[in-house]
């Protein structure tokens, strides 16, 4: 079993590596991670990924903006993937993203754990937002305007 140290230091290798150069493939930064002696899978390439909100646009891996990976509330970079954000009836909210930005801006929703927001659910550029009712949902829209603009 991995430790906590051991996790950490892989995920600190991991936004290095997007920070320093052009990853355009999981298995090409399972291979350099590799190079550097973490004992990875693609499959724990793809979670940490994942639980870093990393960014994959432009074809490309984006390590997230500091403020996402460490869920300080402020979005900063990540608002200009955000398009729009429309109700879809009283406790449903609809975010649209660039292409291939929804995931990691679904992550970092969820790290900012808005007591409005019951979950989201992210495809490549659409998020659905659940919150438990109308003013609910009403206060999730102005916080979206305040964070994206949309």
């Amino acid at each position: 079993m991995l430790n906590d140290h051991h996790l950490q230091e892989r995920r600190d290798a991991i936004l290095a590596l997007l920070g320093n150069g052009v990853v355009r493939r999981q298995a090409e930064l399972t291979q350099l991670l590799r190079k550097r002696g973490f004992p990875v899978t693609q499959s724990s390439v793809s979670r940490d990924l994942r639980e870093l909100g990393v960014l994959k646009a432009s074809g490309r891996y984006l390590a997230p903006p500091a403020e996402t990976a460490h869920a300080h509330g402020s979005f900063g970079a990540l608002a200009q993937f955000v398009r729009s954000a429309r109700p879809a009836g009283s406790s449903l909210t609809v975010l649209r993203t660039s292409t291939g930005a929804a995931q990691s801006v679904a992550v970092a929703l969820d790290k900012a754990a808005w007591p409005e927001v019951v979950g989201t659910i992210s495809g490549d550029d659409t998020i659905f937002i659940a919150t438990p009712d109308g003013r609910a949902q009403q206060r999730l829209l102005a916080r979206l305007r305040d964070h994206f603009g949309v």
